[in-house]
């Protein structure tokens, strides 16, 4: 059993505080390592772009480096592939590069291979921030149904959804941080500067939003599971529905 398959609610009364404490921060661990896809997931989102500049700075070829970026995003979807792992994380880097390509070809210059990311960097922060604003955090619906608990927080966990609040303002102000560089730097800098700074600011500002969620989600209270909810409602239909069929037929036999 997971630590995501841990009950996240009713915890035992005879567990210590500091334990329940340990097991609510593993959990938000494994949902945020399941979410964001972990070390691999980052691997996955930094390979293509840093062989991409590599290549680039080495001989200037926009080309080769687009079919190099290419061809390592399709080899890492094909292992998940073939090891029958989910493939959203890297089926997400082969569009990202594809529509990197797609640019960069068009137009001729190799730093807008980076700007469909770029340009979704920035979208993301705005979301992140409006739809916090508006009492609806996007990491709550990110995460609501890798914890199981889908919508519950937003009206029975006020902990819970304040916790969100915060990391949605994180994550939507990390990233216009990380956007106020790269824009600037996109069209003064030289190409092989910038790609460098961009990949060097793949990791960093995500790790860091990562870090802040899980400060804030581990001391929230626990999520409810609903899919439990759900299926203990389940389980006393049939019990009530059996019992009205045992009671039926036991009135009838009295009749006869």
């Amino acid at each position: 059993m997971t630590s995501l398959d841990k009950p996240t609610s009713d915890t035992d009364p005879t567990t210590s505080t500091d334990q329940q404490e340990a097991d609510a921060k593993a959990v938000t661990e494994a949902a945020l390592f399941e979410a964001f896809g972990g070390i691999r997931g980052m691997v996955e989102t930094v390979l293509p772009g840093l062989l991409f500049v590599t290549i680039f700075t080495i001989d200037k070829n926009l080309t080769y480096s687009a079919i190099a970026a290419v061809a390592v995003s399709l080899a890492l979807v094909a292992v998940r592939l073939i090891r029958r792992d989910t493939v959203k994380h890297a089926f997400s880097g082969v569009f990202g590069v594809a529509f990197g390509v797609v640019f960069a070809k068009m137009t001729g210059n190799a730093k807008d291979f980076y700007l469909p990311g770029m340009i979704y960097t920035l979208g993301l922060a705005v979301a992140y921030l409006v739809t916090t604003l508006a009492g609806l955090p996007l990491i709550g619906l990110i995460l609501g149904p890798v914890f199981k608990e889908n919508l519950s927080w937003r009206t029975r966990n006020p902990g819970r959804k304040k916790a969100y609040a915060k990391a949605s303002y994180a994550w939507g102000l990390i990233l216009l941080a990380k956007c106020t560089i790269l824009f600037p730097l996109y069209w003064w800098g030289d190409t092989t500067q910038f790609g460098w700074v961009l990949v060097a600011l793949k990791i960093p500002p995500f790790l860091l939003a990562v870090y802040l969620t899980w400060v804030f989600l581990a001391k929230a209270p626990p999520p409810i599971d609903v899919f439990a909810e759900m299926e203990a409602e389940e389980q006393a239909e049939k019990a009530e529905k059996a019992r009205r069929a045992a009671a039926t037929e036991a009135a009838r036999s009295q009749e006869f």
